[in-house]
């Protein structure tokens, strides 16, 4: 493993996935994107590209539709004549199963066998083919809420590197959207609950932070629940943040936790009288919808999003959607699995054009250094700013009646240094 990476990984978690860092060492490589003088993967009249995904993990949880986004983007750049004449030749996406070892294995299996040129999207919390990828200069995009994203320069996160970095800046997107919904931050209050690892001890550090520059009191900051199963029961954690104001609720509960774990907390903190603010960065996809407690324990909560809700009307939404339909071959409920491949195809795509027809990993890297572009479903592109710092962007909807509603606008804020 490279140094790098292994330091990120030891020091910063995944803030918005809320889970940890794995990662493999890997060998060396050539890093030669040449092979008898042709370039990896590019032909005169297509480039190909695959991706790796998370279709089938232990607990159920899927990110395969990560896959139908992908496609959906790449097949309306073929329907409009490709990059340059060359059309996207892609493969779809290799099942990780959300294991390390599978991860490293679809990596080499791509680049070594199938001799992509990049891999568009990689959607896993465990990328233990980081370090092969970038040894052997594979562009790689997805979504940068693991610290892989965040620093190499042959990784890119579509809505720019989302974990704090040394140096780096903490978006606000949370706490100023939740300012429009509670109508302000002063004299407001708020606590914080995470898991108790790595991944929710970084967290902690990060929002209370956040909140605090933009003007809440933060009564309670704690990454003190259980990583390895769901409480079942919570009274413990709601008898402590209910009274961490002087003794009184605080007028939000900000959890930083996954689903499974965040239906426990708000069903426990409801179940108290609670009247003030729930809000999270996971549960928004309407499956969740699908059960009535799932509904009814997630009804009237918060999410944050990076990028624009599907209920905002916008012209690149639109075509998000229309791309989506197509792809399918009908209608079907959006998730930000679709958004996760689309924007990791869109933003291979973006510079792929910028790059001209002499297409290499060095060209495509220099074309990369300098790109920028804006108004997309991610706001303002810009690298290298992205190998380091998101783009500041989001968005809050609210579930309300089994449906979910734009509670505050997807914007782009002024970030703030992280300490």
């Amino acid at each position: 493993m490279s140094r790098s990476i292994r330091t990120i990984c030891t020091t910063v978690a995944a803030v918005l996935l809320v889970t940890s860092c794995n990662s493999a060492s890997t060998g060396g490589g050539s890093g030669d994107d040449r092979a008898g003088g042709a370039v990896r993967g590019v032909s005169d009249d297509s480039i190909r590209v695959g991706g790796i995904v998370s279709m089938t993990t232990a607990s159920g949880y899927s990110k395969k539709d990560t896959d139908l986004g992908a496609r959906a983007r790449f097949e309306r750049a073929n329907a409009d004549g490709g990059v340059h004449g060359r059309k996207i030749d892609y493969l779809g996406a290799e099942d990780d199963g959300q294991d390390p070892g599978k991860n490293l294995a679809a990596a080499r299996r791509l680049v070594q066998q199938d001799k992509v040129f990049a891999i568009a999207p990689m959607s896993s919390v465990t990328f233990s083919g980081a370090d092969f990828l970038q040894e052997q200069r594979v562009p790689t995009f997805g979504w940068g809420t693991i610290p892989p994203f965040c620093g190499p320069r042959h990784m890119y996160g579509f809505g720019g590197c989302m974990v704090p970095m040394p140096g780096g800046t903490i978006t606000q997107s949370w706490p100023e959207g939740l300012r429009k919904v509670m109508g302000g931050s002063k004299g407001r209050t708020v606590a914080i609950l995470a898991n108790d690892n790595d991944a929710g001890t970084f967290a902690i550090r990060t929002y209370e932070q956040s909140f605090a520059a933009a003007g809440y009191e933060v009564t309670y900051a704690k990454a003190t629940v259980p990583a390895t199963s769901v409480p079942s029961d919570w009274s413990a954690y709601t008898k402590e943040i209910l009274r961490s104001d002087d003794g009184k609720a605080p007028d939000a509960v900000v959890s930083v936790m996954q689903t499974p774990y965040n239906i426990g907390l708000f069903t426990a903190v409801k179940r108290t009288g609670y009247r003030g603010v729930l809000t999270d960065p996971t549960d928004y996809d309407p499956g969740l919808l699908t059960k009535s407690a799932t509904k009814k324990a997630l009804d009237g909560v918060h999410v944050l999003l990076t990028f624009q809700p599907f209920e905002q009307d916008s012209a690149a939404m639109r075509q998000f959607k229309r791309d989506i339909r197509k792809a399918a071959g009908k209608n079907v409920p959006l998730n930000m699995h679709m958004m996760t491949g689309y924007m990791s195809a869109d933003l291979f795509l973006a510079i792929a054009e910028k790059t001209g027809e002499n297409l290499t990993v060095a060209s495509f890297q220099k074309a990369a250094d300098g790109f920028s572009d804006t108004d997309t479903l991610v706001g303002d592109r810009q690298w290298p700013k992205g190998h380091k710092e998101a783009f500041g962007c989001g968005a809050l909807v609210q579930l309300k009646g089994g449906k979910y509603e734009v509670s505050s606008p997807f914007t782009c804020y002024n970030p703030i240094p992280f300490r």
